[in-house]
């Protein structure tokens, strides 16, 4: 009986120092523990999707590549396969599971010696823990703070929480994370397509996939795979016939199918910029958003090829800069070509080496996959030496003027001739990459998406885009909003402005400036619209003295052009600097009517969860998802909010002069487009820069040309010769398939007949003339002499000789660069001015 009574007390003892123990072990561990609750709004990181309008994939951000599937979207063939490999028990234990444990003893103590796998005890529960809350330390330690973690964890959350971060966390080898990327990178199929036997596998991936690497270590990856389809069979997931068909079944892989991109590198990073501006870094690479970008991929396509082919037929105008490299020795010849890196901005091209210079009529080169090709003469001819001050060397009259042997040079499959013939194959024309560059936007007036966007040669060149950062004056390409500016002031498109010489005196020890037209000649009285077709600079400058360069700023400003425009008069002439976005966001609000736009390069931002965060067009519409879409029903009507810039009738007088620079201007090589087109050359001092902003009642392009560290294109280099045909192959490809829409004529206006060189009325049967658009009352008067805008040849002296039609002679602005003065004095206002 003592005995008796004695062991029981040892047995008290040992529990009561057992339950000390481990509450004194808890309490020590408890300390060190993370925080478990964080896990409740716990969102893996996910791959963000940017796809262009089309839908197709333009880019992907992220810095773990997964796809999160909520649990209710998971299929139960995939849940049940790691259910009955890893955790049988799963929906029954309370985070720790004893009888697992107990197995896991047993199975253990019968393997000594058998040189098999030990088998684990680990909870998917204590999974969890381990990979989200603790590291991968192989110590007792982690083991104790892994159980107690689960326990908590298990008491927080749900089990389907708990199983749904499971399945979206784990690594599963070949780059995935997560059951469904995985699903894709091994079988490319969705969770829902696996078969059986591919679910198995998966399930036998979580403890170790390098060891069940599908080809390195096949044997071990089928023998685990049957393993699991044994236990799924076991725990009637699936028939005892269904498991013997899917464990005699091959283990194959299918290399995933490359998704269908739509490449364009400056689009995708100024799409990121925009999503790293809205949300954040982390976001961006970790949040699984789904971006709709206003990308329109023909329009982006038609767009990178027009840049890219502009910049090489401007570059080949001005000379060859000679062979990228040299190779000295021709042993083995090949090999050293194919491991030669060619030159950024050569894509598309290929690296070659001359192997023979001394024929008459070609370069014989060698190709980086052993093969040799010819260079004619004919491709060669344009390869003239470049000199300083953009002159040309002598003639090419031999292919060893241009490349000698031994020297690399950048090649392209000659394609066919003028007359449509093709070359003899292995024929090839010589390449060079442009040292100009440039940017292009093309935009849709009436949202503001950017639906096309080129912002340099090559994105492999430099990241800078010349399209949205590069700030340069517009030049002549600035002028509408001047006109348009004198328009709102009650000037008409037929009013004269005396194009004669214009000197004026800022003071303050400046030079005088003369303000020159182009072609150095002056014209007399001109009319409004042939002083913006014919691009007059004197008029230009003229009238923004005479409206003043306070309104011309204002116009500038408001719609989008500069944050702040110096009020000096050569501003009037593009002199302010301005990015090819903003200038043809400008032009957008020309084309609509002027109704404000902005400008985006994503229609629209969706969570991972599907709601939408972010959406540009933000106009109400309450009735548009309450109806059942059917034929013959009506579009729900959606309020048009956007704010009115400017009165659309004088919108329209500008637009209608600048059809007129097409019809009759600097810019006529796109009449053969057969289309209304729109627009406005621009050319800087010295020809620095070259500029068109065009665009028809529906897409606007604008387009620039110039070097990034700002020198003279060519002395007869303008935005007519440089920039127009860009614009040109653009639109051909816009407009094929379109009708030839004319713009849109607002109401109050009047159209009068009228003759474009002089702005008189149009006599009967007169060829030339034209509708011109007047505000009720403004057009000419047959029985009163036009007035004409004039001023004295020295405007520090008075300059404005007259006053504005319909505005205030006291509001404008003779003295210090167009700085506010006095007003005029009633000898000056006297003496020519408008009449």
């Amino acid at each position: 009986m003592r005995f008796i009574l004695s062991a029981l007390m040892a047995v008290v003892i040992l529990a009561l120092a057992g339950a000390g123990g481990l509450v004194y072990m808890l309490d020590h561990y408890d300390h060190e523990l993370p925080d478990y609750t964080k896990l409740a709004n716990y969102e893996p990181p996910v791959t963000t999707r940017v796809h262009a309008g089309d839908g197709r994939l333009l880019a992907e951000f992220a810095s773990e590549k997964r796809v999160f599937v909520p649990i209710d979207a998971m299929p139960k063939r995939v849940t049940n396969a790691f259910l009955s490999a890893e955790d049988k028990n799963f929906y029954d234990h309370k985070g720790i599971d004893p009888v697992g444990i107990a197995r896991a003893i047993l199975t253990n103590v019968e393997n000594l010696g058998r040189d098999r796998r030990p088998m684990g005890a680990s909870t998917i529960t204590q999974q969890v823990a381990k990979n989200m809350l603790l590291t991968n330390e192989v110590s007792f330690s982690r083991k104790i703070k892994e159980a107690i973690l689960a326990v908590r964890i298990e008491r927080a959350f749900s089990k389907d929480r708990i199983l749904e971060l499971y399945l979206n966390e784990i690594f599963l080898g070949y780059r995935s994370y997560g059951v469904a990327a995985a699903a894709l990178n091994y079988f490319n199929k969705a969770l829902d397509e696996l078969d059986i036997e591919e679910a198995a596998y998966l399930a036998a991936l979580p403890k170790a996939p390098s060891n069940y690497h599908p080809e390195r270590q096949r044997d071990a990856a089928i023998a685990r795979r049957n393993w699991v389809i044994g236990r799924m069979a076991e725990d009637g997931h699936i028939t005892p016939e269904e498991a013997r068909i899917a464990q005699s079944k091959p283990l194959v892989v299918r290399k995933r199918d490359e998704q269908e991109y739509v490449t364009s590198e400056y689009f995708a990073e100024e799409v990121r910029r925009e999503l790293v501006k809205l949300y954040g870094e982390q976001a961006l690479y970790e949040g699984g958003l789904s971006v709709r970008a206003s990308m329109d991929p023909v329009l982006q396509q038609a767009a990178t090829k027009a840049l890219r082919t502009g910049l090489v037929q401007y570059d080949r105008r001005h000379g060859y800069r000679g062979p990228v490299g040299k190779m000295e020795n021709f042993d083995n010849w090949a090999k050293k070509l194919a491991s030669m890196a060619p030159p950024p901005g050569s894509e598309g091209w290929h690296l070659a080496v001359v192997l023979k210079d001394d024929e008459a009529a070609a370069l014989d080169i060698g190709l980086p996959d052993g093969s040799r090709g010819r260079v004619p003469l004919a491709e060669l001819r344009w390869a003239r030496a470049q000199r300083d001050d953009n002159r040309l060397g002598p003639e090419i009259r031999r292919p060893s003027d241009v490349a000698k042997l031994g020297d690399l040079i950048l090649v392209e499959a000659a394609g066919k001739d003028e007359k449509g013939k093709e070359p003899p194959a292995g024929t090839y024309a010589l390449r060079q990459v442009p040292a100009v560059q440039g940017g292009l936007v093309a935009l849709d007036p009436h949202t503001g998406r950017v639906l096309a966007m080129v912002g340099g040669f090559s994105p492999h060149m430099s990241s800078f885009n010349r399209a949205t950062q590069a700030m340069r004056q517009p030049g002549s390409s600035f002028k509408p909003f001047v006109y348009l500016t004198a328009l709102n002031q009650g000037f008409t498109p037929s009013s004269l402005v005396m194009d004669a010489p214009f000197e004026y005196d800022p003071g303050h020890g400046q030079p005088i400036w003369r303000p020159e037209n182009y072609s150095h000649e002056f014209y007399g009285p001109t009319p409004l619209r042939a002083g913006i077709e014919k691009s007059r600079n004197v008029m230009t400058v003229r009238l923004a003295q005479a409206v003043g360069m306070d309104k011309v700023k204002a116009v500038a400003e408001n719609f989008g052009i500069t944050d702040n425009l110096q009020p000096y008069l050569p501003m009037s002439l593009g002199a302010g600097e301005t990015t090819v976005l903003r200038l043809a966001t400008a032009y957008a609000m020309l084309a609509n009517g002027g109704k404000r736009v902005s400008p985006t390069f994503i229609d629209r931002v969706q969570d991972r969860n599907g709601k939408t965060v972010f959406r540009h067009d933000t106009r109400p519409c309450a009735s548009c998802n309450q109806v059942a879409w059917s034929d013959g029903l009506t579009v729900p009507a959606v309020a048009d909010t956007r704010e009115q810039v400017n009165d659309p009738r004088t919108v329209y007088q500008m637009v209608s002069m600048l059809e007129g620079v097409v019809q009759r201007g600097t810019a006529t090589k796109l009449l053969s487009l057969g289309k209304p087109l729109a627009g406005k050359t621009g050319t800087t001092n010295d020809s620095h820069d070259a500029w068109f902003m065009g665009f028809s009642p529906d897409l606007v392009v604008g387009t620039y040309i110039g070097f990034d560290q700002p020198r003279s294109l060519g002395a007869r280099e303008t935005g007519g010769s440089a920039a127009v045909p860009v614009f040109k192959d653009v639109m051909e490809v816009a407009l094929k398939d379109q009708p030839a829409t004319p713009f849109r004529v607002p109401r109050g206006l009047r159209l009068v007949r009228v003759n474009p060189e002089n702005g008189r009325l149009a006599q009967p049967g007169e060829r030339k003339a034209i509708w011109e658009a007047f505000i009720p009352g403004t057009e000419p008067n047959p029985d009163q002499p036009q007035m004409v805008l004039d001023g004295s040849a020295h405007a520090a002296d008075g300059g404005w000789t007259g006053g504005v039609p319909g505005g205030d002679p006291a509001a404008q602005q003779p003295g210090g660069w167009g700085a506010p003065a006095a007003p005029p004095s009633a000898a000056t206002v006297g003496t020519g001015g408008l009449y």
